[in-house]
């Protein structure tokens, strides 16, 4: 539970960071941030899985290449959604997903231990 809690606050942190480090993204507050991890985690549950069998052809002729276009349109939806982020244009989704996803591969890795 509290390692769920821990990587919820440093995946609102890499949302933050994500929206200083390119320019066409925005949060308001850090509220904003882990609101948009929760919006975050239901369009990863509910619509990538869906939207990932559609488009299979076209990700296994591009090698996997339109999952970066997939994750990007997700973004930016994810901005369209909810209130205090914003995704200004596709390049900023396309970046943006990017650098989410390199915070994310880090913030996986985290494990706490349990003393006593």
């Amino acid at each position: 539970m509290l390692e769920g809690i821990l990587k919820w606050i440093l995946f609102a942190l890499a949302i933050t960071a994500t929206a200083w480090i390119i320019p066409g993204i925005r949060v308001e507050n850090f509220t904003s941030a882990m609101f948009v991890c929760v919006i975050l985690s239901l369009i990863n549950v509910f619509i990538k899985p869906f939207l990932e069998i559609i488009t299979l052809p076209i990700n296994v002729i591009s090698l996997g290449i339109f999952s970066l276009v997939l994750n990007a349109l997700l973004l930016m939806l994810a901005g369209w959604i909810a209130p205090g982020f914003e995704v200004e244009g596709f390049l900023s989704g396309l970046f943006g997903s990017i650098i989410l996803s390199l915070f994310s591969v880090v913030i996986d890795k985290v494990k706490i231990e349990k003393t006593a």
